[in-house]
């Protein structure tokens, strides 16, 4: 019998929660606790949040929403497997481009769901996710398979939305110190991101993170 318990723990979805609607969290908690095999272990309203909240929580799986206020939900995916998360992570939105959709992949996201799906319906999508398969529905299809070429290893580094705002600011001359006030961050957060940005890039300095940035992503910025 408590062999079957610790298979049973194992076996269980732990589910981590982001959304920054109180209500949407809180229904799909009710929903998803009428479940035996799911567990909601937190839930969070911001990026910041649930990054604290990944490690203690247990979680194996996030339901992630792509609008996280100042940040989108490929910040957060991105931070997250940078700080070691191995979970799953669906995306549960109201809607996303299919541009994003294809970063969002990209990045390790396992899934895309619309909110209007039923709950059975997204019931079946993270048991789909947990056990090692994809979501995506279907209008993200076409998107993806466009990029196909592209996903190659080949292909230079996607950028995050804050390390494009950041890039941003180094053009307009501003300190590191004035670039933390601006995005409402420490000045060690904005070091840290531009470490990630110089390996991320293959550069040493900041007047060549410059030079690559204008090069390569200036029409992203």
């Amino acid at each position: 019998m408590a062999g079957d318990a610790e298979n049973a723990n194992e076996n269980e979805i732990k589910v981590l929660l982001v959304d920054d609607h109180s209500m949407f969290r809180e229904g799909l908690a009710r929903l998803l606790d009428k479940q035996p095999s799911f567990s909601v272990v937190g839930q969070c309203g911001t990026s910041a949040e649930a990054l604290a909240e990944l490690k203690k929580s247990g979680a194996n799986m996030v339901l992630l929403d792509v609008d996280l206020g100042r940040e989108r939900a490929l910040d957060f995916v991105l931070e997250a497997r940078k700080r070691g998360f191995e979970g799953k992570v669906l995306v549960v939105t109201a809607g996303v481009s299919g541009a994003e959709a294809v970063q969002l992949v990209q990045s390790g996201v396992a899934g895309i769901l619309h909110k209007y799906h039923s709950g059975d319906e997204l019931r079946t999508a993270i048991r789909q996710v947990a056990g090692g398969g994809v979501w995506l529905d279907d209008e993200y299809l076409p998107a993806i398979f466009r990029t196909v070429d592209r996903t190659r290893p080949s292909a230079k580094p996607q950028l995050a939305e804050r390390e494009k705002a950041i890039l941003r600011f180094i053009f307009q001359g501003k300190t590191n110190k004035e670039i933390g006030v601006q995005l409402e961050i420490s000045e060690g957060a904005v070091k840290a991101a531009l470490r990630q940005l110089f390996d991320k890039l293959g550069v040493r300095t900041r007047s060549q993170l410059v030079k690559v940035a204008l090069e390569q992503y200036r029409e992203q910025l």
